[in-house]
């Protein structure tokens, strides 16, 4: 029988960091639970306590002035897609976060929960039985990635949708650890790597996300997926423009991080697009085909870049 997990709730995230110090590395920071839960149920995570952050009030706010938008890691999905300010000023986070799950799961589903989103794949995420009987891969103990065959590497998807509308517009996230408040762009926590996906450290703790305000962006976001709900992301692309023609293309669900193309409007159009398609390591771990996906880069991008009227 499995054992209980152990569950606490700190009332400051100093307190958060205090009891992950004291479970070593056996936890989890828990917010709305939508991602780690499931993954407890499916026997892919093991840890032996969460840490429940979200009744921390400072974590939930969200705060809009004339240089930058500031929102805090457990502001929910649902809060960030009605919030009205920010619908006005950056829709297409709006827009990324009502793409994601459903509308019950939102409620609860957390922004730094989905940065944070384990990297997903068709021969991991399924039950305990499901992959003894298949055969374990590289993320869970094996020794091969059954989508490529291979020894060396794990291609899991990346599939935070969140990250990638706001990697296109020059987020940056505050990270608390046991050394202070850092800050990076948000580009740097995912490492590449499909089983260890993130960068910063077990027991640091994301407390805000930073967005600046530049004049005249615009975005356009666009998601595949089996179904309007509930499915996580196939592909997910952003692409940002600002009022000097700077461009960044940002690509999910088809590398095991997101896939970052900066350029400007003065540049080849074209040459930008087949960046976008070759630079992903796309493979054969998703419901659609690694050709098919491909192909909807392409897509995906050139329609985009005539929405922006470019």
């Amino acid at each position: 029988m499995n054992r209980i997990p152990t569950y606490l709730k700190p009332d400051s995230v100093t307190q958060a960091l205090e009891y992950a110090r004291r479970c070593d590395d056996n936890f989890r920071f828990l917010a709305g639970g939508t991602d780690v839960i499931v993954n407890k149920f499916q026997g892919n995570d093991n840890s032996e306590c969460f840490i429940d952050i979200n009744g921390i009030a400072e974590l939930r706010r969200i705060h809009l002035d004339d240089e930058e938008v500031l929102i805090g890691a457990t502001a929910t999905l649902e809060e960030i897609e009605h919030h009205q300010e920010l619908r006005h000023r950056m829709p297409v986070l709006a827009e990324a976060a009502a793409s994601i799950a459903s509308p019950v799961i939102r409620k609860s589903a957390t922004v730094g929960g989905n940065l944070l989103c384990e990297n997903r794949c068709v021969f991991y995420n399924q039950s305990e039985w499901w992959r003894e009987a298949v055969g374990y891969c590289l993320k869970c103990d094996g020794d091969i990635c059954i989508a490529t065959g291979g020894k060396k590497a794990c291609f899991s998807k990346f599939v935070s949708d969140m990250a990638v509308a706001l990697i296109s517009l020059h987020a940056r996230i505050e990270i608390l650890g046991p050394d202070g408040i850092e800050e990076i762009v948000l580009e740097d926590l995912y490492s590449g790597d499909g089983v260890n996906s993130h960068t910063f450290s077990k027991t640091s703790l994301i407390t805000a996300i930073k967005i600046p305000v530049r004049p005249g962006m615009r975005s356009v976001f666009k998601k595949l997926r089996s179904r309007e709900s509930v499915e996580f992301s196939s592909l997910t692309t952003t692409i940002t423009v600002d009022d000097t023609g700077r461009l960044r293309i940002v690509l999910g669900g088809v590398d095991p991080m997101p896939i970052l193309i900066e350029g400007s409007v003065a540049d080849n159009l074209d040459e930008l697009l087949q960046r976008a398609v070759k630079k992903p390591r796309v493979i054969d771990n998703d419901v659609y085909t690694r050709k098919y996906r491909k192909e909807m880069i392409a897509v995906y991008v050139k329609n985009s870049f005539l929405e922006l009227g470019l």
